[in-house]
């Protein structure tokens, strides 16, 4: 008789999108295996190795995969704050890596980088505190047990990272009261008359950008517990399409995307154009151009790229061509369908249309609009 039972599968394999401590346990162990560097209290990795980890290379014979793509410097910076007594906050605009060096920070450090407070204008103070099982605490009144933790008091009782994601979406009464939190380490617990004190190891990382809407600004007092680390923007044309090639490829591997054929091509395309609205001025210097009220961010341009490479997929022959892209890339620059399509258009119309080798973008984008 044939078995009719599944397959086992790998966990990992099977998951939407792992955490960094997962996709990268092999990297992160033989890191750890040959790290004979001194490590502070309750850190996995001692510090230098922690910025291999996010630099990537040889590291005696381990293949580490680069995780940031900029200056190293930056990281060392970043990393040495979180030996100190003092928060970090990663500073920048939209798509400068700042969640993404957050969670493997986060995953290199406390091998856990799911103590994660989401920051919006909902967030209420209890997402950074603690809260109440509502049930026990009617049936049983304020007990430990029915005390229900936030990530940070966690991280603070573990000794681990705890990772703030847009603290300037937080309404600013809410995110000052990480101000005690983060100058005496220590959460006091009224209704249980008593109070946790953060074990060794423990710190806080932040992540703000000041450019999208409906951000606050994060009180004087607040801001000196922070160490700020500013992430720019890639430096150079090449570095950027390093990176979205990069990504590209993570997520057509957990999303079953074969890899995408002769897509270099599209992908400096799609980087160069949005350089250059960012800018305000084409890559030769020459010509200036309009900017759209988008941030036009690398993060965006992974998405552009991505959802071409699965139109090219299932609807195509497999190799990304300007059609694929079009769409996607016209939809992150159009935001105000008024103000922004006049800027698209002229771009179209006084930088694509003069190109040579991109005349079948132009008219895709054409087709699209």
């Amino acid at each position: 008789m044939t078995s009719t039972q599944p397959e086992p599968v790998n966990p990992v394999n099977d998951l939407l999108r792992p955490h960094a401590e997962q996709v990268f346990q092999a990297e992160l162990e033989a890191l750890a295996a040959i790290d004979d560097r001194p490590r502070p209290e309750s850190w996995r990795l001692s510090p230098k190795m922690v910025v291999r980890y996010l630099m990537g290379g040889q590291v005696e014979g381990v293949e580490v995969t680069p995780k940031y793509i900029g200056s190293q410097r930056l990281m060392e910076i970043a990393v040495a704050t979180l030996t100190t007594d003092r928060a970090l906050l990663l500073l920048g605009v939209p798509g400068t890596a700042k969640s993404w060096v957050s969670e493997h920070l986060a995953a290199a450090i406390s091998g856990d980088s799911t103590l994660l407070v989401q920051g919006t204008a909902g967030t209420v103070e209890e997402s950074l505190r603690y809260g109440w099982n509502y049930a026990r605490l009617l049936s049983e009144g304020p007990t430990a047990e029915a005390m229900v933790p936030s990530p940070v008091m966690v991280a603070m009782r573990t000794g681990a990272l705890a990772r703030i994601e847009e603290i300037t979406r937080v309404p600013a009464d809410v995110a000052d009261g990480l101000i005690t939190l983060l100058s005496e380490k220590t959460l006091p617990v009224p209704e249980l008359g008593t109070q946790v004190q953060a074990v060794r190891g423990f710190n806080v990382i932040a992540t703000a950008n000041n450019r999208d809407r409906g951000v606050n600004d994060m009180s004087a007092a607040l801001r000196r517990r922070f160490n700020t680390v500013v992430l720019p923007l890639p430096a150079t044309v090449a570095e950027e399409v390093d990176i979205v090639t990069r990504r590209v490829a993570d997520l057509g591997r957990s999303l079953d995307l074969p890899a995408p054929t002769a897509a270099a091509d599209e992908i400096r395309r799609v980087v160069t154009i949005f350089r250059e609205l960012r800018s305000g001025v084409t890559g030769d210097g020459k010509t200036a151009v309009k900017v759209p009220s988008g941030t036009l961010s690398t993060a965006e341009a992974i998405s552009v790229v991505t959802g071409g490479l699965a139109l090219s997929m299932h609807f195509g022959d497999g190799r990304l061509r300007p059609a694929d892209i079009a769409a996607g890339l016209v939809g992150s620059v159009i935001k105000d369908p008024v103000a922004d399509r006049a800027v698209w258009t002229e771009y179209l119309e006084t930088v694509v249309r003069q190109r040579d080798g991109w005349r079948e973008f132009y008219r895709a984008c054409h087709e699209v609009g």
